[in-house]
């Protein structure tokens, strides 16, 4: 089993926690905006503007750039699984700071990515067929 490069762990990482907190900022700012009680254009045009809504869509466009990036480094066999971690991370996040309810299904599913993701990581990031090439 081949290691994979450090660059292509870093990049992992940055794709992961951008997602996550990209998410969390985005989900915690149009909460705060109680879009609920008034859903007009004009205010999800104010919300947009919001800091913490500003924040979760920068960290999202940060998180494409580099998921971009880290699938052209690695196979998307390697990149989906492994970056998944992120939907763990956002459902920890959602339960811990944003007192959302998670069912024991919804765990019992973030169980299964991660078990998912265990396997995936034990496998080479480039395919043997592309490193002859």
């Amino acid at each position: 089993m081949t290691r994979m490069p450090f660059k292509t762990r870093i990049l992992t990482l940055v794709v992961i926690l951008t997602n996550v907190l990209g998410n969390f900022a985005l989900s915690f700012g149009m909460k705060a905006r109680a879009l609920a009680t008034s859903p007009t254009f004009v205010s999800y045009v104010s919300a947009f503007f919001s800091p913490v809504v500003l924040l979760g869509v920068s960290l999202l466009v940060i998180w494409l750039l580099s998921r971009m990036a880290l699938m052209s480094w690695a196979d998307l066999s390697f990149v989906l699984p492994i970056t998944s971690l992120g939907y763990v991370l956002s459902a920890m996040m959602g339960h811990w700071f944003l007192a959302e309810r998670v069912t024991s299904q919804r765990w019992a599913g973030t169980l299964l990515i991660v078990a998912g993701t265990l396997l995936v990581s034990f496998t080479p990031h480039k395919s043997q067929s592309e490193k002859k090439s």
